[in-house]
């Protein structure tokens, strides 16, 4: 839960470094004020671990409260929790990039102080701590930063809107380079056994029990610029067994930027068999065997397609797909997870490479 940020940040900056040649601390605790009346920060790290505890104080009805969020930043998973009422239940996700270090670099500080935007202008203390300032003004607002002369922190920002007095955005209290305890980064009770939500390619090796960097998702684009014979194999998730009984039903002629875009209807028989109707849907009927569908070699770079694995008390699964193409026959597969179950879902991957790259014999 690295909140400071997003609370204080207004799309600009957090705490950064204005000195790109500075190597960053990697050690220290760093307590701040957020814009928010009562409100603290307390980032601690040592080495790969960082611990951000935000406290809030009472408003009104609403007692103080407080959040810690813990970061492993070699394996990139975070855990949020109430130090304060146990019955609060712990998080757990993945995070990349930016996670409320301190000393992140900040592209558009840094662009402005080489574009000259923000200018030396002098020299103060803060809290007893020597600092060069900067001021200026980029992308639009008046900008004013104390940065730490020696470890390359900004200890204090302001910002305004032209005409408008400054607000005190970054507003550091108190700074300490030693190794906080490492007692500080051991995970609650109320973490034990909690765990991250699968990454996407945890989802897809355990879908195709194969290495992820073979697939694609069908529903990330652009779509590819080359063209190619796709062919589309209905299976199982995990098994990877065929559906044989399948219904395909495609609108390649689907435009994104169609003010009006087709409505489609669809119909569920008692069997499971779809009727389709609605701008340019129409359904394949040829060209399938065995749950393999030849879908052509004439494929826009997107389009819609409905995919149903006929059965009982079940519909097929539809969405956009954008087409890629990895060899001159590419093939797509359409997996059902938890086929028949009451939580049946369905996913689909363009093969890029590996042990399902060929499509079968038809």
């Amino acid at each position: 839960m690295a909140t400071p940020c997003a609370l204080v940040c207004f799309g600009l900056f957090a705490l950064v470094s204005l000195v790109p040649a500075q190597t960053a601390p990697t050690s220290y605790s760093i307590s701040q004020n957020i814009n928010m009346p009562g409100a603290t920060s307390t980032v601690y790290r040592n080495g790969s671990k960082a611990l951000i505890v935000t406290s809030m104080a009472a408003q009104g009805s609403t007692p103080a409260s407080r959040s810690s969020a813990l970061y492993d930043i070699g394996t990139g998973v975070s855990y949020s929790w109430n130090p304060d009422d146990k019955n609060v239940p712990c998080s757990a996700n993945h995070f990349s990039g930016d996670w409320g270090d301190p000393f992140a670099q900040s592209s558009d500080v840094e662009a402005a102080i080489q574009k000259g935007d923000l200018k030396p202008a002098g020299n103060e203390t803060i809290d007893g701590i020597a600092a060069n300032v900067y001021e200026g003004t980029t992308e639009g607002a008046n900008v004013k930063a104390w940065l730490d002369a020696k470890d390359g922190l900004v200890l204090r920002a302001e910002m305004s809107a032209p005409g408008a007095a400054p607000m005190r955005v970054i507003d550091v209290r108190k700074v300490s380079f030693a190794a906080p305890a490492a007692s500080l980064f051991a995970l609650p009770a109320v973490c034990t056994g909690v765990k991250p939500p699968p990454t996407p390619a945890e989802l897809i090796a355990d879908e195709t029990g194969d290495d992820a960097a073979n697939y694609v998702s069908a529903f990330t684009g652009p779509g590819s610029k080359d063209n190619c014979d796709v062919v589309l194999r209905v299976v199982q998730a995990k098994t990877m067994t065929p559906l044989t009984n399948v219904q395909v039903a495609i609108d390649t002629q689907y435009d994104q930027n169609d003010p009006n875009p087709p409505h489609y209807e669809f119909g569920v028989g008692n069997d499971g068999t779809e009727t389709f109707a609605g701008g340019h849907l129409h359904q394949i009927t040829t060209g399938i065997h065995d749950g393999v569908v030849d879908l052509g070699s004439s494929l826009p770079a997107y389009f819609n397609m409905v995919v149903n694995a006929v059965h009982p008390g079940h519909s097929g699964g539809s969405g956009l797909f954008y087409r890629q193409c990895f060899a001159p026959t590419t093939v797509l597969l359409f997996l059902y997870k938890d086929y028949a179950q009451s939580g049946e879902s369905v996913d689909a991957l363009w093969v890029k490479s590996g042990k399902y790259a060929t499509p079968p014999a038809q």
